[in-house]
């Protein structure tokens, strides 16, 4: 059974990444949304290391919370005045912003629920090795995820060249 300590923390960094991440797409200052975004990373660190995942949770703060949030702010400050606001919405805009948010929410919502309903006929797994997470994340077969990761690293990959890209041409 958890200890209410345990759940009112857990409340707590659930709350915390729940306004950082509002906090980081409803922001008009860039550097101040490259803030929240770290917050909201180590919030997850933090639900790693409540979870008895040391290493996850390491990996999180050195790698995301240290690393991307640091591509973040070096391309911020390579492309546009750390200053700045960004410029306000149209209509037009917050439109179509509305029904990609919804479009999202809703694959997402799928894909949860089908991920949730093929869990449910697993059984259930005693604590997983590291060994065990680690062929999972990197390994190629059904249900293990090299793929996804090798399709993030060419995604931040073209953000930095259109980063230099974009600052050559000013």
């Amino acid at each position: 059974m958890e200890s209410v300590g345990s759940i009112i923390l857990y409340v707590i960094v659930a709350l915390a990444m729940i306004v950082f991440s509002v906090l980081a797409v409803t922001t008009r200052k860039i550097l101040r949304a490259a803030t929240y975004l770290l917050f909201t990373l180590f919030a997850a660190a933090v639900v790693y290391f409540m979870l008895d995942y040391e290493f996850l949770g390491a990996v999180q703060i050195a790698v995301y919370a240290g690393g991307i949030v640091v591509l973040f702010v070096f391309s911020i400050l390579l492309t546009s005045k750390p200053g700045d606001n960004s410029e306000r919405l149209t209509s037009k805009s917050r439109f179509l912003g509305l029904v990609a948010a919804v479009g999202t929410l809703a694959v997402a919502g799928y894909a949860l629920v089908s991920r949730c309903a093929m869990f449910a006929k697993l059984p259930a797994m005693d604590a997983p090795t590291m060994d065990a997470i680690g062929t999972t994340m990197m390994g190629t077969g059904e249900g293990q995820y090299l793929l996804p990761f090798e399709a993030v690293s060419v995604l931040l990959l073209a953000c930095i060249i259109g980063g230099v890209v974009v600052a050559r041409k000013r």
